[in-house]
């Protein structure tokens, strides 16, 4: 019994199924394309990775009309292959890592650019910047047992049919089974979370009005637009 009543169970379409997977957390990777950290003007390090969260209920099915967030005038893109697990644990083996993962999807984190670079001036956390409503928005989840682990494969995001990014899931300086033991090291992962792994280069801005549609090697196709 609660004093009010409790939200509803965040989650994502997946593929083949019609049933879905309900979202425990969402973590993200920063820094994890060499490319994509030059363009921000830093230098990506392959000593540690960097995480940092997005709310569960930040989730958008594809297809959906994204709306343009309040506090920013610089929403931008980065297209990401998202991985989701099944099951979770501690100090994951590495060897042992690939055994949670459940399946695999497309993402976009998107981030107000104008209100990070402010953050990064004052040395102040990204939060107000990349974890707000509706700041994720995700692709049907294909399951591993139809797709098996992807190592490499093409990443890409168009916007008006354009092409704005485009990279190789097999450039990312720590791999997916090196980001959940690194992650698993920090937090007790869970079955029902989400793994952002980070963006190639070519970030740029969303406007209202904008479609943009993304895909990765053999996963379903992200879609939506700006409201």
């Amino acid at each position: 019994m609660f004093v009010i009543d409790p939200p509803a169970v965040p989650s994502v379409a997946i593929a083949y199924d019609s049933r879905r997977f309900p979202v425990h957390r969402i973590y993200c990777v920063g820094r994890n394309y060499a490319d994509h950290a030059r363009e921000m003007g830093a230098e990506a390090s392959g000593e540690q990775p960097t995480f940092f969260l997005k709310p569960a209920d930040a989730v958008v099915d594809s297809g959906a009309v994204v709306p343009y967030p309040p506090g920013t005038n610089e929403l931008h893109h980065e297209v990401e292959l998202v991985v989701a697990l099944g099951s979770g644990a501690r100090d994951l083996d590495l060897g042992a890592a690939l055994e949670h993962v459940y399946g695999y999807a497309v993402g976009l984190d998107l981030t107000r650019r104008d209100l990070q670079a402010v953050a990064k001036q004052k040395g102040l956390p990204w939060d107000t910047a990349k974890s707000f409503d509706h700041s994720a928005p995700v692709s049907a989840i294909t399951p591993a047992t139809e797709v098996g682990h992807p190592r490499a494969g093409s990443l890409w995001l168009n916007v008006n049919g354009e092409p704005r990014q485009r990279g190789d899931i097999g450039s990312m300086v720590f791999d997916v089974p090196t980001i959940l033991c690194e992650l698993s090291k920090l937090f007790e992962l869970r079955a029902g979370d989400l793994i952002f792994t980070g963006t190639p280069a070519g970030v740029g801005p969303l406007a209202r009005g904008d479609h943009f549609q993304a895909g990765c090697d053999r996963l379903s196709i992200l879609e939506g637009s700006i409201g």
